[in-house]
């Protein structure tokens, strides 16, 4: 099934980034790049374009998204940042799959430094195989569900 599917990195990944993104288009996905654009030669700051990525994915605008920076990591601390954000950093097989059959995740992070390019674009096509699993695993995003609930109830206080 072809996704729309968001695609955004920092100036350590853009590389990479469009090493995936030449990879999506030929798996036929529809691809919105938020940059970092290929010839960017200064130093920029993840979390705008974790943001940007993570804001059309919660609203529905996007299926799924891709974000890639040194570690993977800022980019994944900023994308859950947003309700209904499920990002998870991938840096193997294992973690790319379970990834998405367990935690149903709508964002995959890679980090450029830190995982091969090749490797990297096989565990973007695990993740887009994989389906979720469903039953136990549903039970428990529901619990996710609820403490979103309850952190927006205590954020909408203050």
């Amino acid at each position: 099934m072809a996704l729309t599917i968001g695609i955004g990195a920092d100036h350590a990944g853009k590389e990479l980034k469009q090493l995936v993104v030449e990879m999506l288009k030929l798996s036929e996905h529809t691809v919105v790049d938020y940059g970092v654009a290929a010839d960017c030669k200064t130093s920029v700051d993840y979390p705008d374009y974790a943001a940007a990525v993570a804001a059309d994915v919660a609203s529905g605008k996007l299926d799924a998204g891709i974000l890639i920076c040194g570690t993977g990591i800022g980019m994944q601390i900023t994308a859950n940042k947003y309700p209904g954000i499920r990002a998870a950093v991938a840096w193997d097989e294992l973690s790319a799959k379970l990834a998405k059959e367990h935690n149903d995740a709508n964002i995959l992070c890679l980090g450029a430094r830190t995982t091969n390019h090749m490797r990297a674009t096989e565990l973007v096509k695990i993740w887009l195989d994989t389906p979720f699993g469903g039953s136990r695993h549903k039970l428990r995003l529901d619990k996710i569900r609820e403490v979103e609930r309850k952190v927006s109830a205590i954020a909408t206080k203050h």
